[in-house]
This record gives structure tokens, C-alpha cells and sequence, in this order.
């Protein structure tokens, strides 16, 4: 079998929509088994998984002798903070104010610098000028993490503030989004998932969908929507274009990840093993 998408953002994905549900801790043996219907061989998860424990993004402790991998807490506020934007229901309602987060890094911490950008965009700043990140929502949480995180403290000023001119605050949006592109991405989405929803939904209704295939199915569906948390800011309604199709493609990933919910949690609970409760605290 073709091995579909990248293996560590398959494994993040299984974390974020199935193992967090149970206990954010897997066997690596469940794992392997789960990434076989992707296409990804043993090697390329072992490999995956050491890449991501080297990260700090998971953890791993032997049990016997099997080993079991669990998110660290640097991961479980990393799926926390995407299930929140993935599954909200609606748009955050905005006060008004901007938040500015403005840094001189030094050259010889360049790396922190490339890594920092990053985690802004995924967090939904936008760069409004150079070394100066906006944002409408409240995200002074992620970004005090952020400082704590690479210890920039004395590098950064944070502030908030409202827009007082010379044009409007969707002005200030048109200079740090490109919103049109993701328009685009949406109606694409749109398109493709609309067709396999009314054929799953008529597969399912015959009996003609097993649980494996509504596993991969949903796996898929949030894999490929998790990729609008790298491209979307989610910004309030109040500063969405009039045709923003954002909403529309929500409400389709809704309808059609509640119909896969079922048949998919029965295949992965029937490979997924569950271990001894663990001690995650981080060393």
C-alpha cells in the first residue's frame, strides 16, 4: 500500500483524535498496527517516534517488555490548543483589541528566532512589519509559554491595544493574511469532501463500509483539516471577509466526522492496547 502523508504528522494526528481519548498513552506495538493502514512500515514509525520523544513532544516507559509512548506536557497543550481551534463550534467573539508582540533577537540566536516565527503562525499571529506579530484573539497564554518555553524574556515586549488609523482594522488583516488563498484551500475542501460524505453516508447506510475503512476515512478527514490550523489564523467573525467559506467547511467536517465517529472508534479500540497507568511526570 501507498504510504499516505508524512509519518510523524499521521502520528500527531492519531494522538490529537484518538489517543488523547484514552489516556494520551499507546503501545508502540498498537501504533504500528494503526499506521499499517496508511501504508507506514515499522521502521518508519520507530524512526517517527524517536524523532518526536527527541523533540519533547512524547515520552516513552517499558512495561515488561513492551514499550508505551505518552504525550509530555509541552504535547498535551500542543493537542489541547488544536482540539480547541479543530471542534469549535463558533468563532471567537473579538473585544476589540489587538495584541503585539514585538522581539530583537540577537544573531547568534538566530534558531530561536526561525523556531519562534513558527509557533506564531501556528498559534495565528500574522507579521504586520518586521519583528512585529499581531493577533485579535487572547492568546496571552501561548505566548507567555512561548517566552517561558526559549527563555527570550528580555528580548520580547507584549501589548495590547486598539487600532486608532489611519485606515481600518480589515486593513490590518489584508497586510498580515492572505485570506483569499485560504478561501481557496476551503472551497477545494469543500468540493472534494461534499462528494466523499454523500458516498461514505451511502456506504454506510448498505452496510458496505467496514470499520477499518471509516477508521482510515476519519483519520483522513481531521488529518487533512489539521492542516487549516497552519493557514488560518481564526480570526472573529467581525473580521472575516462577507464570503469567507470557513463556517460552511466546519459544519461539512462536523457532519461527516460524526458519521465516521462510531464505526472508526471500534476499529481503533480494537487494536489499541491500553497500558498501566504511568508516572508522565517530565524528568
Amino acid at each position: 500500500m501507498e504510504k499516505l502523508f508524512n509519518t510523524r504528522s499521521m502520528i500527531f494526528t492519531l494522538y490529537g483524535d484518538y489517543i488523547s481519548q484514552y489516556g494520551n498513552v499507546i503501545w508502540i506495538g498498537s501504533l504500528i498496527r494503526l499506521l499499517k493502514e496508511f501504508g507506514h512500515n515499522e521502521q518508519s514509525v520507530r524512526a517517527a517516534i524517536s524523532r518526536m520523544s527527541k523533540q519533547g513532544w512524547v515520552q516513552s516507559e517499558k512495561q515488561g517488555n513492551k514499550s508505551y509512548y505518552y504525550l509530555t506536557d509541552r504535547g498535551k497543550k500542543r493537542m489541547d490548543e488544536a482540539a480547541n481551534r479543530i471542534y469549535q463550534i463558533n468563532p471567537p467573539s473579538w473585544d476589540g483589541e489587538w495584541r503585539l508582540l514585538l522581539y530583537t533577537i540577537p544573531e547568534d540566536k538566530r534558531h530561536l528566532r526561525d523556531e519562534l516565527r513558527r509557533e506564531l503562525v501556528w498559534s495565528g499571529f500574522g507579521l504586520l512589519s518586521n519583528s512585529c506579530w499581531i493577533t485579535p484573539n487572547p492568546l496571552e497564554e501561548q505566548v507567555n509559554n512561548l517566552i517561558a518555553k526559549y527563555e527570550i524574556d528580555s528580548y520580547v515586549n507584549f501589548f495590547r491595544a486598539k487600532y486608532e488609523g489611519m485606515n481600518q482594522n480589515k486593513d490590518l488583516v489584508d497586510q498580515c493574511w492572505d485570506l483569499e488563498e485560504v478561501n481557496e484551500r476551503y472551497s477545494e475542501f469543500i468540493q472534494t469532501y461534499s462528494q466523499k460524505y454523500i458516498i461514505d453516508k451511502n456506504k454506510i447506510e448498505k452496510g458496505d463500509l467496514s470499520d477499518g475503512s471509516c477508521f482510515v476515512e476519519r483519520t483522513m478527514l481531521v488529518h487533512q483539516y489539521r492542516k487549516f490550523l497552519f493557514i488560518d489564523p481564526s480570526l472573529p467573525q467581525e473580521l472575516l471577509p462577507e464570503d469567507w467559506l470557513g463556517d460552511s467547511a466546519a459544519s461539512l467536517f462536523r457532519d461527516y466526522y460524526q458519521m465516521l465517529r462510531e464505526p472508526a472508534t471500534r476499529f481503533f479500540e480494537s487494536v489499541f492496547e491500553p497500558g498501566e497507568p504511568l508516572d508522565t511526570k517530565e524528568s
